[in-house]
């Protein structure tokens, strides 16, 4: 038996003809960059050692790629420490190609820094907790993150003077 994917969803309009409805879809989402280093193992890879403290740090970019296209890059990454040395550091880039159209450019900002990495970030989640328990540790499992409030943050900022809120949040 074959499977056929499935056609291409065009935004519709009354009666079903192609319309101007706001539109976005995944075109692809990958793995840029991952790196995982646990420079005192096996010393601190021991099970009957306490949890080691974890930075984590996140930072969202998008650029577009012309005929609709952007691709949006959640950068993660976690420094686990305990007792002054390192225990892991893990980092990833993970990115999606999204389609988008029929959206007004002045919302096109917060599409690619608050919707699309919304859609990322279980994703890149999973990338960090396999890393870190193929490292022999517990899976890092990051929490939900608020983009919407990161881009509020971000443009408040932008607004004082600071940096500005296009392609990162």
């Amino acid at each position: 038996m074959s499977e056929t994917p499935p056609e291409p969803q065009t935004p519709q309009g009354p009666e079903g003809a192609p319309g101007d409805a706001p539109a976005m879809r995944v075109l692809n989402q990958y793995v840029k960059d991952l790196s995982f280093e646990s420079p005192n193992a096996p010393e601190m890879v021991r099970p009957d050692l306490p949890p080691p403290a974890v930075e984590v740090a996140v930072d969202v970019n998008a650029r577009g790629l012309g005929s609709d296209q952007y691709e949006v890059e959640l950068s993660c990454s976690a420094t686990a420490t305990r007792d002054g040395k390192t225990v892991f550091v893990v980092e990833t880039n993970y990115a999606g190609l999204f389609l988008i159209q029929n959206v007004p450019q002045e919302q096109i900002e917060g599409v690619l820094l608050v919707t699309a990495p919304q859609l990322l970030f279980p994703f890149a989640r999973q990338v960090i907790a396999s890393a870190t328990a193929d490292g022999g540790f517990n899976p890092l499992r990051l929490e939900p993150l608020d983009f919407a409030g990161m881009y509020t943050m971000q443009k408040a900022r932008a607004a004082q003077g600071g940096e500005p809120p296009v392609g990162h949040a």
